[in-house]
């Protein structure tokens, strides 16, 4: 049964009509070619591969040679006591990476120098307290004792990944591994994920959350179930349950295709949807299949809507300027809808930093070499469910791009973000969007848009009456006029229901883009209109870079590496000044941000102001 273009998902009695007609697994399911000496020696000796390979093996050598590192009490209760996530998670996810490198060397290389490591490094992940990241249980012995499960029991993302890995792991290496190991990870997965998933009615709270949660954990689940159960009857009503929390993950999406949590979180959640989706087609020898339909179709080009050259893209919520595809997961995409992603690099051991098994093995045996370094061609993309614009131009080999957006301020991820917008130019953003922020406890807390990357104040939208955007579903942009230009867009947004002043009748913004290709330039007309029931108190127009402006008479400008933006504005009407802030990106890398904060000099209860932002290739 296929995705037809009304986007239903097979119901309980395909899944086991299909289940129950499939033939039996083929041995080492589902990597049986890593059992064929010719396809091993292929894989070996691929040109594309050996950056991988040779990453893969000096990984392995570290894993095979120092000591497994521990996850102490200590560690386990720093996010409880000061919202620290990464002291923890770093050597958990060290472990998944030896994981990884020791199963992977001991298939590919068939050897079996690493196997007394990789032996005692399953043990250990099997004897830990729970597979869930302390940041995604409840918080406190108060809390986990009146939760309905364990610790152990919680299947969150990473408890998922683990039980996903583990049966893989299983799969590949088969009699290699010892008996005691076989049923080890047998029974702590049945323990820890297939008892508290598939048995309980009551789900989990990502089976009914539109977002990656629900691909990836599911999808996880999903596969270890088609691997290690034998029962086609019980494996039909645990994938059924898998198969609604998919429904779940493509409800997320509009029929644009647009992913609201960006690019970053649609490679993790998409990725693993394609994963599953893929495993199964193939267990059911093609008669299920979810990688069919029109809307499929256009939540597998969101990538090339997104793209600023390379593997730039446009970052709005919690999303990293530089996102990697994994070029496995992408090609296989490539061959499936016979649309092209731009900016996939070489396969990279390293090039996930949590070392998921399902990228990195997807990576290992996906990649077409053929799909790598193509190229973005200039275009002009409206998401209208999204309400995402986005307008790019090569001149002269140099990028000149302008993005917009509007939605709403309960997005999953979501910031506090209506009418803001990146002006990027010769591979930089130099009116920027700060991406996310350090995943800590308070980060996900009531205090979420107390930071400046979530919250409206880090974002190139205004304060009115000293008030930034709230957090909620009422907290809406209107898209009012998309036109796209000969050599631009114009996109216009109701701002209104953004802001809860109770004196601001109406907030408009409107965006004019064009570019002039043979003057290496562009140039963007910002008009903010307001209408107030009395005359306001306050206004600020802000505007964030990470680069620092410069300040003329009546105008403003951030130089980059690549170009130049100046803004014009009215000094008679406005006072500029610049805050520097010191933060850090996702990564916990040192940066300083700029927000130009432009006062209105001036009271009125009726005012439109423009803005003109002036951009200039350098190179």
């Amino acid at each position: 049964m296929s995705l037809t273009d009304n986007h239903s998902l097979p119901g309980f009695r395909a899944i086991h009509d299909a289940l129950m007609a499939a033939p039996p697994r083929p041995i080492g399911f589902p990597f049986p070619a890593l059992r064929d000496p010719a396809e091993l020696q292929a894989l070996r000796t691929a040109p594309h591969l050996q950056q991988f390979l040779n990453e893969m093996r000096a990984e392995a050598e570290r894993a095979r040679t120092t000591p497994v590192p521990s996850l102490s009490f200590s560690l386990f209760q720093l996010f409880e006591t000061s919202g620290d996530r990464a002291a923890y998670e770093l050597p958990y996810f060290d472990r998944r990476r030896r994981l990884a490198a020791l199963t992977l060397a001991t298939a590919i290389d068939t050897t079996e120098q690493n196997l007394p490591a990789l032996a005692d490094l399953i043990w250990e992940i099997c004897n830990e307290y729970t597979w869930a990241l302390p940041a995604h249980l409840p918080v406190g012995v108060a809390a986990i004792q009146a939760y309905r499960l364990p610790p152990e029991q919680v299947v969150d993302l990473f408890a998922a990944h683990t039980a996903h890995v583990l049966a893989e792991v299983l799969a590949l290496l088969g009699d290699q591994l010892a008996p005691w190991l076989h049923y080890r990870i047998r029974t702590e997965i049945e323990r820890r994920i297939f008892q508290p998933l598939f048995h309980d009615p009551q789900h989990f709270k990502w089976e009914s959350e539109p977002m990656n949660w629900a691909a990836v954990c599911g999808g996880c689940a999903g596969m270890a179930a088609m691997i290690l159960e034998d029962n086609r009857e019980r494996l039909a009503g645990m994938l059924d349950r898998i198969v609604r929390a998919l429904e779940v993950f493509l409800e997320s999406f509009g029929n644009d295709g647009g992913c609201p949590e960006g690019l970053g979180y649609w490679v993790y959640g998409f990725g693993y949807y394609t994963y599953f989706a893929e495993m199964l087609r193939e267990f059911t020898n093609g008669q299920l299949d979810l990688l069919t339909g029109e809307k499929i179709r256009r939540i597998a080009a969101f990538p090339a809507a997104v793209n600023l050259g390379g593997d730039a893209c446009v970052n709005f919520s919690d999303a990293d300027e530089h996102v990697t595809i994994q070029p496995g997961f992408a090609s296989r995409l490539i061959v499936r809808f016979q649309q092209p992603i731009p900016g996939l690099k070489l396969p990279n051991f390293h090039s996930d930093h949590i070392y998921r098994w399902g990228h990195i093995t997807r990576d290992l045996l996906w990649t077409n070499a053929t799909a790598l370094h193509m190229t973005v061609t200039d275009g002009s993309f409206y998401l209208p469910d999204l309400a995402w614009v986005l307008d790019r131009h090569f001149v002269a080999g140099a990028m000149i791009a302008f993005s917009a957006k509007g939605g709403h301020n309960a997005e999953p991820h979501n910031h506090n973000d209506l009418g803001h917008f990146i002006i990027h130019l010769g591979g930089e953003n130099l009116l920027a969007d700060l991406g996310a922020g350090v995943y800590t406890r308070q980060y996900f807390s009531a205090e979420r848009y107390e930071a400046w990357h979530t919250g409206s104040q880090g974002h190139s939208v205004p304060l009115i009456n000293g008030q930034t955007q709230r957090a909620s579903r009422e907290c809406a942009a209107s898209v009012l006029n998309y036109e796209r230009q000969p050599n631009g867009v114009v996109f216009t947004l109701d701002l209104t229901r953004a802001y809860t002043a109770a004196d601001l009748e109406s907030f408009v913004r409107a965006f004019d883009w064009s570019v002039e290709a043979e003057a290496r330039s562009a140039t963007l007309r910002l008009t903010d209109t307001f209408r107030f029931y009395v005359p306001q108190a306050a206004l600020e127009e802000c505007f964030i870079s990470l680069h620092q402006p410069i300040l003329g008479v009546g105008t403003v400008t951030w130089n980059g590496e690549g170009g130049s933006i100046t803004l014009h504005f009215d000094r008679e009407q406005f006072e500029p000044d610049v805050e520097s802030v010191a933060t850090q990106t996702h990564r916990a890398e040192a940066i300083t941000l700029y927000r130009l904060r432009l006062r209105a000099l001036t009271v009125a209860q009726h005012r439109a102001d423009h803005f003109v932002f002036v951009c200039h290739l350098s190179r």
